[in-house]
């Protein structure tokens, strides 16, 4: 939709139809970026970079999770337009190829221009196919798996519900099914499966109590980390119509999870009993390696990335993870502490990694936080809901709750120190 005002001449090289032209690319170019999952004031660096290049003076944008608002000026003429998609995902190979277009754009564009150059980035297919991507999130739940001390067997069995969840939730995604809806069913089938396959496997060898480490683990792809980082960075930004949006869909995702995870786990009983590691540190250092880095690894590619990207963010996942171990367990540093100094490592290696516009900082920074989140006290908490232990649930909650704060707290402070152009307001 579009207004147009021309209540006063325009410039002689300009009219109502050619301003509308170039306020319909710099609007494609915003909806483009929303789409694939980006911050909001990358949107709007992307709209104005595209609207100084078409000529346009003046570009005032207004940008939500899933509503774009602009008004293009040139001279006393003016259109206002507002779009709004009905859909939110993640595309990192998109968000990096819009990326290198806005800083490619030369001084001067035509709208064919831009619409010819996001018409060869829309018509870029996805990397993996469907299958991949569910293997790719399987990896990643059975790396968190790993990490969270499960036993081979029960890391192999999240593998599998997880992969199957996640091929589940893309179908129902492309086929335009309801957000929470499809969380939901995607919760209830991977942790269904969990249950489902160590009962079997108990039918036919020694009986094996299902562990709430490998439960939790079996839906962790459904972790909107996208939503609440890029949100967290928008509100620091005061953005807070941007921030708002996306950090209440991401609480919403997880409340969707939490309340299948909980209903189900109320039909089995579910061990919560301590596995602490006897092994020498050094050995549980090349768990905490090779556990994040495979769990970081199938975020990135769950979310499209490319591979390099994928294993740069998956190197840089794996060095803050072991470091934020070091710290609890060598130093005695509390766990929020401990994650918040290992999100400010996040962002200032993330930030070296993609120097130049080699990729976007927050394809890289968004996998490799996503191994910070708590999985121990997420999953006691939600047995001791089972219990009605409602202490001991809301002190595991707590807990989740400050380490997600940490994460979110370490990355501004490193988004502080790397980028100047995002600290400091024009």
């Amino acid at each position: 939709m579009g207004h147009v005002s021309d209540a006063t001449p325009a410039p002689d090289d300009m009219d109502a139809l050619d301003l509308g032209r170039r306020s319909g690319a710099i609007m494609r170019t915003g909806l483009m970026m929303l789409e694939a999952g980006t911050a909001s004031y990358r949107v709007k660096q992307a709209m104005q970079a595209v609207g100084h290049a078409l000529g346009v003076e003046e570009i005032r944008e207004q940008v939500t999770l899933t509503e774009i608002t602009v008004t293009s000026r040139v001279g006393h003429m003016f259109r206002t337009e507002v779009s709004e998609l009905r859909k939110a995902g993640v595309n990192a190979d998109r968000i990096a190829a819009l990326d290198g277009f806005r800083r490619s754009l030369p001084e001067s564009a035509t709208p064919g221009d831009i619409h010819r150059a996001l018409d060869a980035i829309e018509r870029t297919p996805a990397r993996y196919s469907a299958w991949f991507n569910a293997a790719a999130a399987g990896a990643a739940c059975a790396g968190f798996a790993a990490l969270n001390h499960a036993h081979v067997i029960e890391i192999a069995t999240v593998f599998v519900a997880a992969g199957a969840g996640q091929y589940l939730r893309r179908g129902l995604a492309h086929r335009g099914f309801n957000a929470l809806g499809t969380t939901m069913i995607a919760a209830l089938v991977a942790t269904a499966l969990y249950l489902g396959v160590l009962g079997l496997i108990g039918l036919v060898g020694p009986g094996l109590e299902v562990h709430a480490s490998g439960y939790i683990s079996s839906v962790l792809f459904l972790l909107p980390g996208f939503a609440l980082i890029t949100g967290t960075l928008d509100m620091a930004k005061l953005d807070f119509s941007a921030g708002l949006s996306r950090v209440a869909f991401g609480l919403m995702i997880v409340m969707g999870a939490g309340v299948a995870v909980w209903s189900l786990s109320l039909m089995s009983s579910l061990d919560t009993s301590q596995r602490d590691a006897t092994i020498p540190l050094w050995a549980q250092a090349l768990i905490w390696a090779v556990g994040s880095f495979v769990g970081v690894a199938g975020f990135a590619l769950m979310f499209n990335s490319p591979w390099r990207m994928a294993l740069t963010a998956a190197w840089i996942g794996m060095v803050a993870y072991v470091a934020r171990n070091l710290l609890q367990h060598q130093f005695d540093l509390p766990i929020q502490m401990a994650t918040a100094i290992a999100c400010v490592m996040i962002g200032i290696l993330a930030a070296v990694m993609a120097r130049g516009g080699r990729w976007p900082v927050i394809t890289l920074q968004v996998p490799a936080a996503l191994v910070q989140i708590p999985g121990v006290p997420a999953h006691e908490a939600i047995v001791s809901l089972n219990e009605a232990d409602y202490i001991e649930a809301t002190s595991g909650l707590l807990q989740v709750f400050l380490a997600g704060i940490a994460i979110l707290v370490g990355l501004v402070v490193g988004k502080l120190i790397t980028d100047r152009e995002w600290s400091f307001e024009r």
